[in-house]
């Protein structure tokens, strides 16, 4: 079995982030998706966010058919953690990580980069852009 893993926010979904889903599930037999606790994100992206609180979330994401489970962390060295106690075939990554840090990759097989769809963010989503 080809497992395949992949980790964000998923606060507010868009068709980039199907997209994503839909592009990392045909990598391999298994998508995992962990997401970010409320705390973290909070930390990460300040007070206003997350816009939907990690129950919703998780339950949304749970209920997208190219995902097959959605586990949760609290932080960075948790991501790692979860990483390498998987240590996925694959970890697909946003293309603008291609020169960062991706958490983890030295327990993957492999590292996929997902080139963002469109101008579709979640951040200029909840700024009230437009995609129209």
């Amino acid at each position: 079995m080809k497992i395949i893993f992949v980790n964000g926010c998923f606060d507010v979904l868009h068709p980039g982030h199907i997209k994503l889903f839909q592009y990392a599930k045909s990598l391999g037999d298994y998508l995992i998706v962990a997401i970010d606790s409320d705390l973290k994100i909070t930390g990460d992206k300040g007070l206003n966010r997350p816009i939907f609180p990690l129950e919703d979330r998780k339950f949304i994401l749970e209920s997208i058919k190219y995902i097959d489970v959605v586990h949760t962390f609290d932080s960075k060295e948790g991501l790692e953690d979860l990483i390498e106690s998987i240590k996925p075939d694959i970890l697909v990554v946003g293309s603008d990580w291609f020169h960062g840090e991706v958490v983890g990759r030295e327990y993957a097989k492999e590292v996929k980069f997902f080139d963002r769809v469109g101008e579709y963010s979640t951040s200029r989503t909840i700024q009230g852009f437009s995609y129209r």
